[in-house]
């Protein structure tokens, strides 16, 4: 049997399924004998117990990788394992209301949780999340229900669920996992990153075709192709087990290119850049054989934590990121984008009926001068350590990029008046995500010192397409027409003034759209740290005079399918990677 899905991350993975299945509570058995409560109690003691030396072990491991928001959020759960009145008001249940544990622990969460979201703080009701995520691990132990495995016997797994938290995401373990598919999700939503970034094949936005598969069969997973193959005949999993050792064969090779020079067969330079969130991804980004940092998601800094970054944390974090590559690397540090899809409770926030439309990233740091100063002094003073540059998020007019430029001039001014150092002529730029500033590009390019190309939210605004909808893949897709022809008039804004332009969306990385974007003239392509290395292959098999070819007939294609056929026809070597 076949399936399709999202093809969410390239790659092959073969294993049997692990089926995470959603739990029917109301099938549980709601009371017990009054003989049975000494059991109960002992049984969710050991569950509580079980749950606890399993996040210990996980936020261990994420200790020791320096996943610092992973750390901390399981620091959290363990806060709540041994909270006694979450704890202790299951054990009340038991006692008093004769429930069985998994009753008894899903009675405690329901009533805390609710406490929590009915406050008015908005950190605390984002507590009830963690709440819900805790106790599902207790009644996973008492019920038997399979959850994201840190271990297996035998070959790793394919995990089969409707969609993954960012608790099971961060759990996920090369030893024990392949790959996973989902019910929900799109090609950005958030397990798809995740599996990007850490080099799980995956598939998402399946669908309920996914309720028929069952613990054991044997899965085959496609992440370039979105095709889910279950219980294959010998055939398909023998060409799928050929395919998967070329492609480990491949980037076993791809290591010969870790120092080579991002360079077209006829000679024009460009920069391959790594997307990160946290200082600690900058050594591995450049380990993967990344030039630079394209994009630093400071945002991360910010969130899982019960209060706000101080300007020296801030600068330990951006002087650690610049530090981790050869002098004179480019660093693009993107200053704060909370919002959307990103909320930051310690802010409050007023809730809103469209985020992505509404009070977010740069928005919020003109109207926040302290938050927003206290981030640019600490960049600034990364600057003297690093090629750093500033860049401003979610910009739509000219005055909001005049008065942040303004607010970072004033900062470098306070700092050399403090006598504290500062590098040179710091770049400072703005990311493209708004079509309103697609359209103005000339005129920015007046005034920025680059650009750099927001694709995820581009495409969802040109498009009117939520990126996180399923139903809408077609059209938040980065190789519409309409969105190539906003990126084409970008950079040919950019070229008129003499100023560089980069990408940072998801679209920076993807196979099909290297040629095109080579074509284009982009000069920065800043992707998944994974993804470097077979898009510096690719780039160093074609000619950039014939990408411009391709690219100037792409624009005038109608439809994202006879795009990625266009190029597949002209470069073949596309349907490898």
């Amino acid at each position: 049997m076949k399936l399709n899905g999202i093809a969410a991350s390239s790659g092959i993975a073969i294993g049997p399924a692990w089926v995470i299945e959603q739990l029917d509570e109301a099938a549980l058995p709601a009371s017990i004998e009054a003989s049975a409560a000494v059991g109960e109690t002992k049984r969710l003691e050991t569950a509580v117990a079980a749950s606890i030396a399993e996040v210990s072990g996980l936020r261990d491991r994420m200790a020791a990788e320096g996943r610092t928001e992973e750390t901390e959020i399981f620091e959290g759960h363990l806060l709540l394992l041994e909270d006694e009145e979450l704890i202790g008001r299951a054990l009340e249940f038991i006692a008093s209301e004769l429930k069985p544990a998994a009753a008894a622990i899903a009675a405690a969460r329901d009533e805390i949780a609710a406490m929590f979201e009915s406050l008015d703080d908005e950190y605390l009701r984002e507590r009830a999340a963690d709440i819900r995520d805790v106790c599902g691990r207790v009644i996973g132990h008492l019920t038997g229900r399979a959850g994201v495995p840190s271990s297996v016997d035998g070959d790793p797994v394919v995990l089969v669920t409707a969609d993954l938290t960012p608790s099971d995401t961060a759990q996920l373990n090369e030893a024990a996992v392949a790959g996973f598919v989902t019910m929900i999700g799109g090609r950005t939503s958030h397990s798809a990153i995740i599996a990007r970034s850490s080099g799980f094949p995956a598939i998402v936005g399946m669908g309920r075709g996914l309720e028929s598969v069952k613990n054991g069969q044997l899965l085959i997973v496609d992440g370039s192709t979105g095709e889910l193959f279950v219980d294959p005949d010998a055939a398909v999993a023998q060409e799928y087990r050929e395919k998967q050792r070329a492609l480990e064969a491949r980037r076993e090779g791809l290591g010969a290119l870790l120092d080579a020079e991002s360079v077209s067969s006829d000679g024009v330079h460009v920069e391959l850049a790594a997307n990160i969130g946290s200082p600690d991804d900058a050594a591995g980004a450049r380990a993967a054989g990344a030039e630079g940092i394209g994009l630093f998601r400071t945002e991360f800094l910010y969130m899982g934590r019960d209060s706000l970054p101080t300007e020296e944390e801030q600068f330990a974090a951006y002087k650690k990121a610049a530090e981790a590559f050869k002098p004179g690397a480019p660093i693009v540090i993107r200053t704060m984008d909370i919002g959307g899809d990103k909320e930051l409770p310690l802010l409050d926030l007023p809730k809103e009926d469209n985020p992505f439309l509404g009070y977010r990233a740069i928005r919020i740091s003109l109207d926040r001068h302290d938050l927003f100063k206290t981030q640019l002094r600490a960049i600034l003073r990364a600057s003297a350590h690093g090629n750093v540059k500033v860049m401003f998020p979610m910009i739509a007019t000219l005055a909001e990029f005049r008065a942040a430029k303004a607010l970072l001039m004033g900062c470098r001014d306070e700092l050399v008046a403090e006598g504290i150092a500062v590098g040179d002529g710091v770049e400072v730029g703005i990311m493209i995500e708004v079509p309103g500033a697609a359209m103005m590009a000339d005129r920015f390019a007046r005034e920025v010192d680059f650009f750099s190309i927001g694709t995820n939210d581009l495409t969802q605004y040109t498009m009117a397409a939520d990126r996180m909808n399923e139903k809408l893949t077609a059209l938040g897709d980065p190789m519409q027409p309409a969105v190539l022809r906003l990126i084409e008039r970008v950079i040919r804004a950019a070229e008129a003034e003499g100023k560089w332009v980069g990408m940072c969306g998801e679209m920076a990385g993807q196979p099909h759209a290297v040629p095109l974007l080579l074509g284009l003239g982009l000069q920065e392509f800043s992707m998944s740290a994974n993804a470097v290395l077979e898009a510096r292959a690719l780039i160093r098999q074609l000619s950039k005079q014939e990408m411009a070819a391709l690219a100037a007939e792409a624009l005038d294609l109608d439809s994202p399918q006879a795009i990625r056929e266009l190029v597949e026809a002209r470069v073949p070597a596309v349907l490898g990677l």
